[in-house]
């Protein structure tokens, strides 16, 4: 039986300010408020609010028939906190309906994965934990910024006790298979693969109120019977966008939400459910491994991390962030830890890139890369000094190496402790269940 996972991300930019060079040292706020708050509040009123009360009323209309996930990263969590409750309040009632699975992603939706081990970590446990307390669940699947993944991403999740992961049904990487199938990781076979389908995904986020397009106008029953004459062993049709698609990249003028409430109503019709990706990795087997020796995306053509990491100038700004990690996983300041997490956030680099996709990219208060570049580069110019300010340059890397062992001691004594106290509580459980 064919089965559509629907999947949906949250993720809002963070605003950096005009920072001129000589703001270094004296100003350390980085953030543009105003543009945070208008930008948010636009997506939210626009995109976020009519398209939960829809995926509400579709949970509640079709009886536990229809099933969707969600990711959001931390930083857009945090921003919708602040200036739009109404989207935190659509998304508990979500939950509330028993049919949406939040998935996990880096807090920050930055790139640590491609980076630095202990960050990526790091950022992933902090938004698991931020999932487990706002809305009750423990994610068993994994969503990568952007989608990305590689074999070593892979075995990194996995060690990390996820399931599942999803990621980009790419051309270069499955050669003549079909993205229809569950997959496993080609460096640890424990974790499964939900692969999207670019073309059916993208056929909504980014065709539907094209004119031009050939199968112009899109209806429901037309969509679902391209699903349906797929070859009956092709089972998996994973469909994955921004929620963000559904009002700001497709108008609401464009029906697109009439369009997705008839989509369960044409499924059931052909035989075809709904499901959560937990639900797929766990009841499906997987078919064979896709090997990835290198990081793919669901971005641009190509399908790579060229569009943050493509030129000089990215991967400059890449190794300097970075190479003050370790510090910064020192560090107790909730400032600098904030910063951090908004100065790792991927749209940072993006702004950077010089690739002509054909596409026009938004670079906000940035006139080209360049601007970009110089703007990023100064405000790291200050948070770099700040963090060397707890911990200086010269410090003796035999002192750091040693500070960074005993945390890292101190966190697998502390794991080893809970786990024995869990272990106590069950049996205390048992017996004063008998």
């Amino acid at each position: 039986m064919k089965t559509i996972c629907l999947y949906f991300e949250i993720h809002q930019i963070i605003h950096l300010k005009r920072y001129r060079c000589f703001d270094i040292g004296r100003d350390h706020y980085y953030y543009d408020d105003y543009e945070n708050e208008r930008s948010i509040t636009d997506i939210a009123e626009r995109s976020y609010i009519p398209a939960l009360s829809t995926l509400i009323d579709m949970a509640k209309s079709n009886d536990g028939a229809f099933k969707v996930a969600l990711s959001l990263s931390g930083v857009g969590l945090e921003q919708l906190e602040i200036y739009a409750p109404k989207v935190i309040e659509l998304l508990h009632k979500l939950n509330e309906t028993g049919c949406c699975e939040f998935l996990c992603e880096p807090y920050s939706h930055g790139l640590s994965s491609l980076a630095n081990e202990e960050c990526f970590r790091d950022d992933v446990e902090r938004m698991r934990k931020k999932v487990k307390q706002m809305f009750g669940q423990d994610p068993k699947v994994f969503r990568n910024s952007s989608l990305i993944y590689s074999n070593e991403i892979g075995a990194m999740v996995a060690d990390m006790g996820f399931k599942g992961m999803l990621t980009e049904g790419a051309k270069h990487v499955l050669g003549w298979k079909s993205p229809h199938y569950l997959y496993h990781c080609a460096h640890n076979p424990n974790l499964k693969l939900l692969l999207r389908d670019y073309k059916l995904s993208d056929d909504i986020s980014l065709r539907f109120s094209n004119p031009d397009w050939s199968e112009y106008p899109l209806f429901a029953d037309k969509y679902i019977g391209w699903i349906a004459d797929l070859p009956e062993e092709e089972q998996v049709i994973n469909i994955f966008m921004e929620l963000s698609s559904l009002g700001i990249f497709q108008p609401l003028s464009s029906n697109i939400l009439e369009f997705l409430k008839a989509l369960p109503a044409c499924a059931k019709e052909k035989g075809i459910i709904f499901s959560t990706p937990t639900e797929i990795v766990t009841k499906l087997k997987s078919v064979d491994q896709v090997d990835v020796p290198y990081p793919l995306s669901w971005v641009d053509e190509e399908r790579d991390i060229s569009c943050w990491l493509g030129n000089v100038m990215q991967r400059e700004a890449f190794n300097k962030l970075y190479s003050v990690a370790e510090r910064v996983h020192l560090c107790t300041d909730r400032r600098i830890k904030q910063d951090w997490d908004y100065m790792q956030a991927s749209n940072n680099f993006r702004f950077m890139t010089t690739k002509n996709t054909g596409v026009t990219l938004n670079r906000g208060i940035y006139d080209s890369p360049f601007d970009a570049f110089t703007n990023y580069m100064n405000i790291l110019g200050d948070f770099i000094s700040r963090v060397n300010s707890l911990y200086p340059v010269d410090m003796d890397n035999e002192e750091l190496n040693s500070l960074l062992t005993t945390i890292k001691n101190q966190g697998l004594e502390i794991e080893a402790l809970e786990k024995e106290l869990n272990k106590y509580k069950k049996k205390a459980a048992k017996k004063s269940a008998e």
